[in-house]
């Protein structure tokens, strides 16, 4: 009953949200129609607003609801680049916490009965190297952010693993579409769309890459290191 009522919560989320419009309010779009109204309460309730955000952001990626890239530019917009990736980054992290332990109720044991002698040996050098394999993860903008939170959950790697490399593997993504954000409204004025995009662009995706090889080296010092020994 536990397995069912957590399925049944993130199927039902995830379906109101489209039933209700979401997504045409998590959007550039529904930004701008509404960009007005947002300012000026932000301006005058900014700590309900920022803890508005946070507990919105914290639903979205608990429910694996789509746009979370949309909620980071909107950070930067109302909050400022340094309050609004503090909030995205903590946020983020909390959701994620959240979608990890349900998919690792839901899942995790019918992953264990299926998963064959290659699986298990993947998930004992992923849990040898839990930290670097996590920071690459999140490093590395390849893969969709709910299927990076999900992943994990079917392995034996801790929350604290989890969070601690969540928490810092997001910051440089989570940085870039803020400061995008923060210059919203210029373009908004110039009745153009941010380009989100713009972390696949060389000059922001070569130091994201650059911290993902030195996530690589403990693992690359592992292997010589056996390598010499046997």
């Amino acid at each position: 009953m536990k397995k069912v009522l957590i399925l049944v919560v993130l199927i039902g989320g995830l379906a109101a949200f489209f039933v209700l419009g979401g997504q045409h309010y998590l959007s550039f779009s529904g930004l701008s129609q509404y960009r007005s109204q947002l300012i000026a309460y932000t301006h005058q309730h900014y700590l309900l607003s920022l803890l508005g955000f946070m507990m919105l952001y914290i639903v979205a990626v608990a429910f694996s609801i789509p746009g979370a890239s949309y909620l980071t530019i909107f950070a930067g917009f109302l909050f400022g680049i340094g309050i609004g990736t503090v909030a995205v980054v903590v946020s983020a992290t909390l959701g994620a916490i959240l979608l990890f332990l349900a998919a690792r109720t839901l899942f995790r044991d019918l992953f264990q009965k299926k998963a064959g002698s290659l699986i298990a040996k993947f998930e004992l050098g992923l849990k040898e190297d839990a930290v670097s394999y996590l920071l690459i993860l999140r490093l590395v903008p390849l893969f969709p952010f709910w299927l990076v939170n999900i992943v994990p959950a079917f392995f034996a790697i801790r929350v604290r693993t989890y969070a601690l490399t969540t928490f810092f593997g997001i910051i440089p993504g989570s940085l870039v579409y803020v400061s995008v954000g923060n210059g919203l409204g210029t373009l908004f004025a110039q009745g153009k769309q941010p380009d989100l995009g713009i972390i696949f662009k060389p000059a922001i995706l070569g130091p994201i890459l650059g911290l993902a090889l030195l996530a690589c080296i403990p693992i690359i010092y592992k292997r010589w290191q056996r390598k010499h020994e046997g």
